[in-house]
């Protein structure tokens, strides 16, 4: 499909002054901690403060305010797997418009349930964001609403550019800025404001490994898109054709990352900014952090453009990256099944500082001697070199550690 681009700065402008008041501008801070972290000068625009939670709002409500008396009338279906879908329930609330999303089996609880909670009509269908949108589009042909897709529309494009303008007349200095694709609605935006502000600036996507999307549409290849990832919210099987025309003449490169950068990056927000990100939302550090010698010295600018998590996954997240740091460490030893063996263990990791958080006995392995036991005793530590020192005491007190 060929499409010609028609958004323009002018344009975003527009959009900028048609939201003015109705959608919050979020703040933007120099981040030190995550500056000393990657070696470049790092700023965040923490888009998860919106009354919704992400970037969306503003897109969203600039498509809303340019629907016509009849089309209001009428009420607007959307396919989203969340943060799209509350911003036009929210908005779509406040104006009086009615709001129906299909959303796929398997979309976050907070997300589905964030957006009932603005008064919108939810539809749970289709396995993928795919199979959603097929179905928002036959209740377009079916009951008459007006279809406003998450990414694919120039309204929409043209109201996430707000963002970057925000950005930059925040932190006017960046070289650079770092923006999560999913449908690609918020970096085409972005794109274009910032290269109208600054044409020197330079504009890098992030994408999912599960996802490239946009990076397979760059090299005229089909995508290879599946599987579950944290980053739901950018786990789009083809990227939008009017923000691919629109933003892939001004994006330097797609950075692509894996599950464990995302990971990494939503943990990092928690515990350096105080800050909670999902895992879309924490793409530009998730790219920081995977990439961080394309970054050195430079000015970078990300957009924290989503908080919606859920508080399971989120402890999930954390605690796996407790793993990853050796701080949360299981040891595995196999010893003799008989009193006092727990408490002697336990004496060797305690009196070397390590905080026992769980145990469990194996007797029923058929690699354990019959009057022997496999203990899996998960130990909290200070970190790597922490876990080493406990294993090593465990092992001179002579206990076979089996894997750790």
């Amino acid at each position: 499909m060929s499409v010609t681009p028609t958004v323009t700065y002018d344009d975003i402008l527009a959009a900028r002054d048609r939201i003015a008041g109705q959608v919050d501008r979020t703040p933007v801070r120099h981040s030190r901690r995550l500056s000393l972290l990657t070696g470049a000068e790092v700023w965040v625009k923490f888009d998860n403060l919106h009354f919704t939670g992400s970037f969306k709002e503003r897109g969203a409500l600039n498509r809303l305010l340019q629907l016509t008396p009849d089309e209001r009338r009428r009420g607007v279906v959307a396919a989203s797997a969340g943060n799209h879908a509350q911003a036009l329930a929210y908005h779509g609330g406040r104006l009086g418009i009615p709001v129906t999303i299909v959303m796929p089996e398997g979309t976050p609880f907070v997300k589905a349930d964030g957006t009932r909670a603005h008064g919108a009509t939810v539809v749970i269908k289709g396995l993928d964001f795919t199979g959603s949108t097929e179905e928002a589009h036959r209740l377009r042909d079916e009951k008459g609403y007006v279809f406003i897709s998450a990414f694919d529309d120039e309204g929409i494009v043209t109201g996430q550019g707000v963002c970057a303008v925000e950005f930059l007349e925040d932190a006017p200095d960046l070289d650079a800025l770092i923006i999560p694709i999913g449908g690609g609605g918020l970096i085409a935006g972005c794109a274009v404001a910032a290269k109208a502000m600054k044409p020197d600036i330079r504009i890098f996507g992030v994408e999912a490994a599960m996802y490239p999307s946009f990076t397979a549409k760059r090299r005229g290849e089909t995508p290879k898109c599946s599987g579950q990832t944290i980053a739901e919210g950018i786990a789009i099987k083809a990227v939008g054709d009017i923000p691919f025309a629109i933003a892939d003449p001004l994006i330097e490169d797609v950075l692509v990352c894996q599950e464990a950068d995302f990971e990494t990056a939503v943990s990092y927000y928690a515990t350096l900014e105080k800050a909670v990100a999902e895992g879309a939302g924490a793409g530009g550090l998730a790219a920081l952090l995977a990439y961080p010698d394309r970054f050195k010295g430079m000015k970078v600018g990300l957009v924290l453009c989503g908080g919606n998590i859920d508080a399971r996954m989120l402890a999930v997240v954390l605690n796996r990256e407790l793993v990853r740091e050796k701080r949360l460490i299981v040891y595995r030893i196999l010893g003799d099944d008989r009193p006092g063996m727990m408490s002697k263990m336990s004496g060797v990791i305690g009196g070397l500082g390590g905080n026992i958080i769980d145990v469990v006995h194996n007797r029923l392995a058929l690699d354990v001697p019959a009057k022997g036991a496999e203990f899996d005793i998960m130990v909290e530590t200070r970190g790597e070199a922490h876990a080493q020192e406990i294993r090593q005491g465990l092992e001179e007190a002579g206990y076979a550690l089996r894997m750790g």
